[in-house]
């Protein structure tokens, strides 16, 4: 599968229905996704990822398969987004690592290579990260990203602070 980005200790890839079994565990798992509505099951997670490669036909971009550059393990997925709030497009860098590799810096290694490839490749002003308010964990890594939430808005039914990160050279 295509290698869109490296870091240190990362690979971001293209996702494909070959990541089915990773990506349903991690979707199966409550804690995961304990700010998201509700688990998904393996239907759901076959739909999310057609989701994601109909991205990739529609805007050239979507989330990517993050893995550990010396092992090849999966470890989440983080990418590109496109979102419309209040009649707005914008482009966000969603970020979710599976639970036996959290705490180790991997969505903020990644979400941070994300921006730098955004910024210098699709030019954009802007990027945003949608956190619910009560999920302090993705607060902080959007925080140490440099991103600030100056509002809130509701997406999917659930309240959302919507932290943004201007492009500096604009």
């Amino acid at each position: 599968m295509p290698l869109i980005l490296e870091t240190p200790r990362l690979l971001l890839r293209t996702m494909s229905l070959d990541d089915l079994d990773f990506l349903a565990e991690m979707y199966a798992d409550p804690e995961v996704m304990r700010y998201y509505p509700k688990p998904l099951d393996r239907a759901e997670t076959i739909e999310r990822i057609e989701a994601n490669l109909e991205r990739y036909r529609n805007h050239g971009y979507g989330l990517w398969i993050v893995t550990d550059r010396a092992t090849g393990q999966p470890l989440g997925r983080v990418g590109p987004i496109p979102q419309e709030i209040a009649g707005q497009n914008y482009v966000e860098v969603g970020y979710m690592i599976h639970r036996p590799f959290w705490r180790q810096g991997y969505a903020r290694e990644a979400a941070a290579a994300c921006h730098e490839h955004l910024f210098r490749t699709m030019k954009i002003a802007e990027i945003i990260a949608l956190v619910r308010p009560e999920n302090l964990p993705s607060q902080a890594t959007a925080r140490s990203l440099g991103m600030q939430a100056p509002r809130q808005t509701m997406h999917y039914g659930l309240l959302h602070d919507i932290y943004v990160k201007p492009r500096l050279d604009c």
